[in-house]
């Protein structure tokens, strides 16, 4: 069983800036590509961004240009840096593990509890 807690949400203005954290509790983390979602009110969920196990990332285009995932296998670790917020990020973002490419809409895997991030004046 693969347990992911994630951190770092809260409250922010618009052009302000959040680094998302994962911790995992297994060590064979690295076998893992991890994604970032995100789902807001009355909204689906959707995929922010994931990288591979072998460290190719990906982008959903709303976030493209703003936001930069990574992970460091040697501490479990997996960030979300987001710069450039805007009111549309708000919602609650979930750190997803598994094998394989994610789905739009995840499902697979294994999840953390999320974190919330509000944009807003």
């Amino acid at each position: 069983q693969l347990h992911l807690v994630e951190s770092g949400g809260g409250l922010v203005q618009p052009g302000g800036s959040l680094r998302l954290s994962c911790a995992a509790s297994r060590i064979v983390f690295s076998a893992y590509t991890l994604a970032w979602y995100r789902q807001a009110p009355g909204k689906p969920r959707e995929l922010v961004a994931h990288i591979e196990y072998g460290g190719t990332t990906h982008y959903a285009d709303s976030v493209k240009g703003r936001s930069t995932i990574s992970r460091d296998n040697d501490k479990n670790m997996l960030y979300l840096q987001m710069n450039n917020l805007k009111p549309d990020d708000t919602a609650t973002y979930s750190c997803n593990a598994l094998i394989g490419p994610p789905t739009p809409g995840g499902g697979r895997g294994y999840w953390g509890q999320g974190t919330q991030v509000s944009v807003s004046s």
